[in-house]
């Protein structure tokens, strides 16, 4: 059975930073791209990064870029969310996800981890 479990949200002031893991249970995604959404309340799942299966290319949301980085290291089966200069409208649950064999869709997702930026 596979499993995403994201940890390490939380309550933070704006400026401040945290650091999100998922690590992959059930099988292994070296070889796919992973990427973390974000939904905060009252709006739509929203693309915040991703990263392909060596870890060699990553893409970043409009509100991510700059601030965010993804990384993955393919040996613990994680997948890790930098985030920076944490704003109050950043505030969502944040959700990983693993894209399908494929490479369209997103197959896989955890149940999310809330992070709360006060102003």
């Amino acid at each position: 059975q596979v499993q995403l479990v994201e940890s390490g949200g939380g309550l933070v002031q704006a400026g401040g930073s945290l650091r999100l893991s998922c690590a992959a249970s059930g099988r292994t995604f070296s070889n796919r791209a992973m990427g973390w959404f974000r939904q905060a309340p009252g709006k739509e799942r929203e693309f915040v990064a991703g990263i392909n299966w060596s870890g060699g290319s990553t893409s970043y949301g409009d509100s991510a870029i700059g601030r965010f980085t993804i990384s993955r290291d393919n040996v613990k089966n994680t997948v890790y969310l930098q985030m920076n200069s944490l704003k109050p409208e950043d505030t969502a649950v944040y959700y990983c996800t693993v894209r399908s064999a494929l490479g369209g869709s997103w197959e896989y997702w955890g149940q999310g981890t809330q992070v709360t930026v006060s102003s």
